[in-house]
């Protein structure tokens, strides 16, 4: 001990460089062991990176190159079905029969046999020959989906009713459900009211009242100044409950309005509106117990509906030719034409809202967009022989946006609308436009197909002029968004016989591309520009 202490003494700064080394010894150590920890914690990253872009390489080159992408049908801008010996019904519906995102093409027809491709007829169903067809085709390049034998002679199609696929109505009244993807008959149901009597159109389907999960079906006949009610079955198509009437001075038709959680069918004659809520019709005209359907009439609308009558108190009407709904703020409102007016009622306080002067109308209010948003109605009125007059006319206002008069012979077709990009429409309108002064009355009318757009006040396309004899014209988007098409049903008339019959389906800008431009007013513009324009508008789907 002795020795170290001198050696201390006399070496002072000897001791602490052993110390220093030491500890630097110690700091190496440690730093060693350190950095060998994160190594091996940098590699492990290493490795989870590189395994990471690994496994996204082997899903990029799987969903690139062997999961094979779902393929977009191609639709064919025109295609055409024709059918022989046959008489067209005047009924057109749209919807996704095979479930490719591509609008198909309902409709009807009487005949022996169907199409050769399916060899069915009408003895296949136990009908006398001839009998109705339903057909699907496709929208995509016209081959037809199905066909089936449903009546032996059709009063009324409806398609796309969710659950219930297509109904078709014969008299005898006969129900029969076909399956909306197949054509398969579902169901098939009588009743027997007699002799002369109207089924009620559109059919309406309700909420499940019978507990099945399947929506329900009320039927309204009218008979002898009486609206006969009948509940059936979505899933089977019979009767539940008893049949109800309701009393009516004349021969009714009826919309229904659906405001907040109530509903209530207007039933109207030529000068007095009904009104039942469906608990009503339900509970105690049908007899069935519907208070699980949680039911809340309209407080408002209960004062001003005649407990005993039915009657709605409103302004009195002369001779009622339509009644229809036109979107309002925060609910529908009520269009009530007659021989002399059109008038718009609130149904918030079931106060008038505007009139507006027309004469007899020739088709049932049409609804579209004007300016960006904003609700129009299209009215097509008899202004003498063989002449009308279109106008668009504002809804919230009854001011008239937009007008034209045109020849016009019996059977034209009704106006259609498509919705642009830009939040208006376009008019598809069917006349004979003659310029001022060279006006052939003479003549009959043709059937020409015009095209209107308000980016162009003063400006008709002439799209296509038509001889045959048109059974039923609809417009539509064929896929959402885009492929905007019409289609034209063409046929003998009834009373002609059977005789060839033509489905059609053509794209709109097939038309515009090729179409005859009509100034209503002259403009600086030149043809083509004006075509060109039109022909790059673009279309949007309103859900």
């Amino acid at each position: 001990m002795d020795n170290k202490d001198s050696e201390a003494e006399i070496h002072p700064l000897k001791t602490e460089d052993v110390k220093a080394q030491e500890n630097h010894e110690h700091y190496v150590e440690r730093r060693i062991v350190k950095s060998s920890g994160l190594s091996r914690l940098s590699r492990w990253r290493t490795a989870a990176f590189f395994i990471s872009l690994f496994l996204c390489l082997i899903i990029v080159f799987a969903f690139s190159f062997i999961i094979p992408c779902p393929e977009r049908p191609v639709s064919e801008r025109t295609w055409f079905q024709y059918y022989n010996n046959a008489v067209p019904y005047p009924f057109l519906a749209m919807d996704d029969v095979n479930e490719d995102k591509v609008q198909d093409v309902l409709f009807a027809f009487k005949s022996s046999s169907g199409s050769s491709r399916f060899n069915v007829s009408c003895l296949d169903e136990g009908l006398p020959s001839p009998c109705a067809f339903v057909a699907a085709v496709s929208g995509t390049n016209g081959s037809v989906l199905w066909e089936s034998p449903a009546a032996e002679d059709l009063q009324w199609l409806q398609c796309g009713m969710q659950q219930l696929g297509c109904l078709a109505v014969e008299k005898p009244l006969f129900l029969t459900a076909l399956s909306l993807h197949t054509g398969e008959v579902l169901w098939r149901q009588s009743r027997d009211f007699g002799a002369n009597y109207t089924v009620l159109t559109p059919l309406s389907v309700i909420p499940d009242v019978d507990n099945d999960e399947v929506q329900d079906l009320i039927i309204f006949i009218t008979k002898e100044g009486q609206v006969k009610v009948s509940i059936h079955s979505g899933k089977t198509g019979q009767q539940i409950g008893s049949v109800g009437s309701l009393w009516v001075d004349g021969i009714a038709r009826y919309v229904r309005l659906q405001l907040r959680s109530s509903s209530y069918f207007l039933f109207y004659t030529e000068n007095s509106l009904y009104a039942y809520s469906l608990e009503d019709l339900c509970s105690t005209v049908v007899g069935v117990e519907v208070k699980h359907l949680n039911f809340q009439p309209d407080s408002h609308w209960v004062k001003h509906i005649d407990h005993a009558t039915h009657r709605l108190s409103l302004p009195r009407f002369e001779n009622i030719h339509y009644l229809a709904k036109v979107p309002g703020h925060s609910r529908d409102n009520i269009l009530v034409v007659d021989s002399e007016m059109a008038t718009l009622i609130n149904t918030k306080d079931l106060r008038t809202v505007w009139t507006l002067n027309v004469s007899r109308l020739l088709s049932e209010p049409l609804l579209g967009y004007y300016k960006p948003d904003a609700h129009v109605i299209v009215l097509e009125s008899d202004i003498g022989p063989n002449r009308k007059k279109v106008m668009i006319v504002e809804s919230e206002s009854g001011a008239v946006q937009w007008e034209l008069k045109l020849n016009s012979g019996p059977g034209s077709p009704g106006p259609a609308t498509l919705s642009t990009a830009d939040h208006r429409s376009a008019f598809l309108l069917w006349g004979d436009y003659q310029e001022p002064g060279n006006e052939t009355r003479h003549r009959a009318p043709l059937r020409k197909l015009y095209l209107f757009h308000p980016s162009y006040t003063t400006v008709l396309l002439e799209l296509r002029n038509s001889t045959d004899h048109i059974i039923a014209f609809t417009a539509a988007l064929f896929e959402r968004s885009r492929h905007a098409c019409y289609v034209l049903l063409r046929g003998p008339r009834p009373r002609e016989g059977p005789g060839p019959v033509s489905l059609m389906k053509r794209n709109l800008k097939e038309d515009v591309a090729v179409s005859r431009v009509i100034w209503l007013r002259p403009t600086g513009d030149e043809e083509q520009y004006v075509r060109d324009r039109l022909y790059r508008m673009r279309f949007q789907s309103r859900d």
